[in-house]
């Protein structure tokens, strides 16, 4: 696996290759990644992956700083996955002194996470284009659990004519039935108990009932969205550590 810092030399190292599937990421890989690797190179002869923690898609008050980083650990995990490139750009690299260029998915990405965490869509918007621009894959893999995002991103790329295809891949959950995420690791054992209940109460696929067995929790939102498949999502907060996760209510797509 060749390990790249620039878009220059990004594009150098794809100018003769066909068939790119890209995974965007922000390292601290686990089963969830694995799994979008996975599927990469199962459709794709050369499978690029991105490791930048995005600055624009956090909040003022939001874990930046302290977000899980190893790119050691994860360069390792991702050469054994099968990745052909590791994309690890300094934040210099994708915004420059004097960015001032923005992607914004208006509606989509005001409600819900765009709500309580404003311009964070902004920020996945602007860095996914960058990177369908620098990479030019044929198809770019995302995971179900960030539903949102996947339809901002496959609005973003409708709207703007892109010609990347948009691959989903369903939540990969830990055997208690915890959607993986990086931020678990944030969790004390017994945050980590209280946090179970969220998956148990997105299972009933029932508003009320799911509402009702959060009781006791801080529920940023637990609504029906009409993505495409529809999800019953919700966001919480358990103690300092806030996690989103959701379940498809309708029959998903091929």
């Amino acid at each position: 696996m060749k390990v790249v810092r620039t878009a220059t030399e990004l594009r150098e190292a794809l100018s003769s290759a066909g068939g790119i599937g890209l995974v965007p990421t922000m390292g601290a890989f686990h089963e969830g990644h694995l799994a979008l690797f996975r599927a990469a190179r199962a459709e794709n002869d050369l499978v690029v992956a991105s490791l930048f923690v995005n600055p624009a898609q956090f909040g003022p008050n939001e874990d930046l700083a302290r977000y899980p980083r190893d790119e050691e650990r994860d360069a390792r995990v991702a050469e054994e996955a099968g990745v052909d490139i590791l994309f690890a750009p300094d934040a210099s690299e994708l915004y420059p002194p004097g960015f001032q260029t923005w992607v914004e998915v208006e509606e989509l990405g005001n409600r819900l996470e765009g709500e309580h965490r404003p311009g964070h869509f902004r920020g996945v918007a602007t860095i996914c284009l960058k990177l369908f621009n620098i990479v030019r894959p044929d198809r770019a893999y995302f995971g179900q659990k960030d539903a949102q995002q996947v339809a901002v991103v496959k609005r973003m790329v409708r709207d703007l004519d892109h010609e990347v295809q948009i691959r989903v891949v369903p939540t990969v959950r830990d055997a208690d039935g915890l959607a993986l995420s990086s931020r678990n690791a944030y969790l004390s054992p017994a945050e980590r108990e209280l946090a179970l209940t969220l998956p148990r109460a997105l299972a009933t696929k029932d508003p009320a009932e799911a509402r009702a067995r959060l009781n006791g929790l801080d529920v940023d939102y637990l609504e029906i969205a009409d993505f495409a498949p529809r999800v019953l999502a919700a966001a919480v907060r358990v103690g300092k550590t806030r996690l989103i996760d959701n379940v498809v209510l309708d029959k998903e797509s091929t």
